[in-house]
C-alpha cells in the first residue's frame, strides 16, 4: 500500500504560483538594477522555507535572507546556492561555517570581529554585513566612531570582506513619514562616512520598497509582500501590484453529533445550544496555531459561514453547522471556498495582532501542501 504524505486531515496549502506572481510584479516594479534579498526567516513565514526560496529564486530575486545562521545552514544543505543573508546575531566561534558555506553574517561590534577572526580558516573569508541602528531601538551600531572602527577592523583582516551595510526602519508601513525621514536620514549619515562602500547597500523592507522609493539604495528586502499580504492596513491600498495571498489552511469534518436544547460543547462547558443543534468536530487546535481566541470566529463548511462553538481545544476544535453535514466535509479556515473567502487578515483582526504573526503561528504540525497548475 503506498504511504500517504500526512495522516491526518488537516493541511496548509501553498499557492506557488500565486508566490511566483507576486514577486514577478515586485522584481518588475523595481529598477532593473535593484536586487532583490526574498525574507524567508521563520520558515518563510511559516509558508516553508525550501520551495518558497526555490520559487522566488526562478521569479528572479537575487538572495535570500533568514533570521538565523541554522536557518541559513538548512537552505544550503538543501542545495540552494544563492548568497543568504543572516539578518541577526550570529556566535562569533560560529563564523568558520559560514565562512565555509557562503553565508553573508551581520556585524555590528568589534569585540565580535576579533573573536570570529580567530576561528576563520587561513585562505577564507566571510562576508559581512553592518548592522545600522537608526532608530528600530534593536542590534546595530548607533556611533559614528562605532562604524569606523568596524569598517576599519573588517577592511584591515584578511578574513573578512566587507559585503554590505544596512538599516531597518519600524515606520515604513505607516502613512506618517516623519520618523521614517528620520531613520533614512540617520542612515545615509552613516553611509557618508564609509571609506568605501560595499556591493550591498539596503535599508527597504517591503513597505519600503514598494512606496518609498527614496529609501531602494541598490537592494532591498522583500518579506510580507511576496506572500501577498500588507505591510499593514494603512498601506494596502498604496501596494503597485495585484497581490494574492499564497497561503491557505484546510480540514475536515471528524464526527457530526445532534444536541438537544440544554446540552453544552468544549472544555468549562461555556457553550449551551438553545435548540436542536448540529455540532461538528475538526482535527485542528491550539498546539497546530489555530488558538483559543478565534472561539466564535467564523470558517466555511459547504460553501456556508458558520461559527466555532466552545473553547479551541489542543487538537480539536468544534463547529455549528446550519444542518447535518458528512464526515469528511473539507472546511476552510482560511482562503477561498465557492463565493465565501477568509483572509490571513481576518483571522489576525479577530487576534488582534498581525498577519505576519498568523501564518507564522501554525506549527510545523500541520503539513504544508504545495500547489502549481501543473502538479500538487
Amino acid at each position: 500500500m503506498e504511504d500517504k504524505v500526512f495522516y491526518r486531515d488537516t493541511w496548509a496549502e501553498i499557492d506557488l504560483d500565486a508566490l511566483y506572481s507576486n514577486i514577478s510584479q515586485i522584481r518588475e516594479y523595481l529598477p532593473e538594477e535593484t536586487k532583490i534579498f526574498a525574507a524567508v526567516k521563520a520558515n518563510a513565514y511559516g509558508h516553508g522555507d525550501i520551495p518558497t526560496s526555490k520559487t522566488v529564486l526562478a521569479a528572479g530575486v537575487h538572495g535570500l535572507a533568514v533570521a538565523f545562521l541554522d536557518e541559513a545552514l538548512a537552505i544550503r544543505e538543501a542545495g540552494i546556492t544563492a548568497p543568504i543573508l543572516v539578518l541577526g546575531a550570529s556566535r562569533a566561534d560560529d563564523a568558520w561555517i559560514a565562512a565555509r558555506k557562503n553565508i553573508s553574517l551581520t556585524v555590528f561590534q568589534v569585540d565580535w570581529l576579533q573573536e570570529a577572526e580567530k576561528v576563520i580558516p587561513a585562505g577564507t573569508n566571510l562576508r559581512v554585513h553592518i548592522k545600522c541602528d537608526t532608530g528600530m531601538g534593536r542590534i546595530g551600531i548607533t556611533k559614528e566612531d562605532e562604524l569606523e572602527q568596524i569598517e576599519d577592523f573588517i577592511l584591515q583582516s584578511d578574513r573578512f570582506f566587507f559585503e554590505g551595510i544596512f538599516t531597518h526602519f519600524s515606520t515604513a508601513d505607516q502613512l506618517d513619514e516623519t520618523y521614517y525621514n528620520q531613520q533614512l536620514s540617520r542612515f545615509q549619515y552613516f553611509l557618508s562616512c564609509l571609506k568605501t562602500l560595499p556591493p550591498y547597500i539596503h535599508a527597504a523592507n517591503s513597505a519600503g520598497a514598494l512606496c518609498h522609493h527614496d529609501s531602494l539604495f541598490n537592494t532591498v528586502r522583500i518579506g510580507i509582500a511576496m506572500y501577498g499580504l500588507s505591510p499593514s492596513d494603512e498601506i494596502k491600498d498604496n501596494l503597485p501590484f495585484n497581490r494574492k495571498e499564497v497561503f491557505s489552511l484546510h480540514t475536515k469534518i471528524t464526527h457530526v453529533k445532534k444536541l438537544h436544547v440544554g446540552e453544552k460543547v468544549g472544555y468549562g462547558a461555556d457553550y449551551t445550544a438553545t435548540k436542536d443543534e448540529w455540532i461538528a468536530t475538526l482535527p485542528i487546535g491550539y498546539a497546530d496555531g489555530w488558538i483559543r481566541k478565534l472561539k466564535g470566529f467564523e470558517v466555511i463548511a459547504d460553501g456556508e459561514m458558520v461559527p466555532i462553538v466552545g473553547k479551541i481545544c489542543m487538537d480539536q476544535t468544534m463547529i455549528k453547522l446550519p444542518r447535518s453535514m458528512p464526515v469528511g466535509t473539507q472546511i476552510t479556515l482560511i482562503g477561498k471556498q465557492k463565493e465565501h473567502f477568509i483572509s490571513v487578515d481576518d483571522v489576525a483582526k479577530k487576534l488582534e495582532t498581525i498577519n505576519y504573526e498568523v501564518t507564522c503561528a501554525i506549527t510545523n504540525r500541520v503539513p504544508r501542501v504545495y500547489k502549481t497548475s501543473k502538479k500538487v
